[in-house]
């Protein structure tokens, strides 16, 4: 009886062991594949400071004369300084089909900003007034370069007119090139009867 009890408890404590080292070890080991997988990550030709993507050796075929018209929709806040990952997508999207061999001229992007992410679209000095504190020093809105490149490429950056008015942004607070839409509802309605399919990343 006594020789079973500590036969078990042997095999409990096993078991509880190679939980343990797999909670330690789990951390460690994504750290590892993740920065092993972001070095696969290079610069696109269409555009060169954003949207890395990574070569990839698919087997889902892309049919030929594929033209796309893909909506992107951004809500989300981003981090002070940083690029909006919805515009470094909507980038990507365009280097990785690129590099696949669809034309520039095939792929029509719309990128929908709405809620926390409006301030986004914002020219400098409102960016700067919305995340600046009395003691700190500019900061900077690297969205303004990024969504310049885009524009010139054609993509279109719509601004809800409805979360505009509720951040009391005015028309001319909003970058060169954005768009304000009644709302970002209508905006979508709109591009999806018009053949954009929204992604859903």
């Amino acid at each position: 009886m006594m020789g079973d009890l500590t036969v078990k408890g042997l095999i409990m404590l096993r078991r509880l062991t190679h939980a343990l080292l797999l909670i330690i070890a789990t951390p460690f080991y994504l750290a590892v594949t993740a920065i092993a997988a972001e070095s696969d990550f290079h610069a696109g030709t269409v555009f060169s400071d954003f949207g890395k993507v990574a070569t990839v050796d698919a087997d889902f075929i892309i049919p030929k004369r594929t033209e796309f018209k893909v909506l992107f929709d951004s809500v989300q806040a981003t981090k002070p300084g940083e690029v909006n990952r919805t515009l470094n997508g909507a980038a990507r999207f365009m280097n990785m089909h690129a590099e696949a061999g669809i034309a520039e001229k095939s792929m029509k992007l719309a990128v929908v900003f709405h809620g926390k992410a409006s301030v986004d679209v914002t020219r400098q000095y409102f960016y700067n007034s919305k995340f600046k504190s009395p003691d700190s020093s500019e900061v900077v809105n690297a969205n303004a370069a990024v969504i310049k490149a885009l524009t010139d490429k054609g993509v279109r950056v719509i601004l809800c007119g409805q979360s505009a008015a509720y951040h009391s942004i005015e028309n001319d607070d909003v970058l060169p090139g954005v768009e304000i839409a009644l709302s970002a509802m209508t905006a979508h309605a709109v591009l999806q009867q018009q053949g954009y399919t929204l992604n859903p990343f």
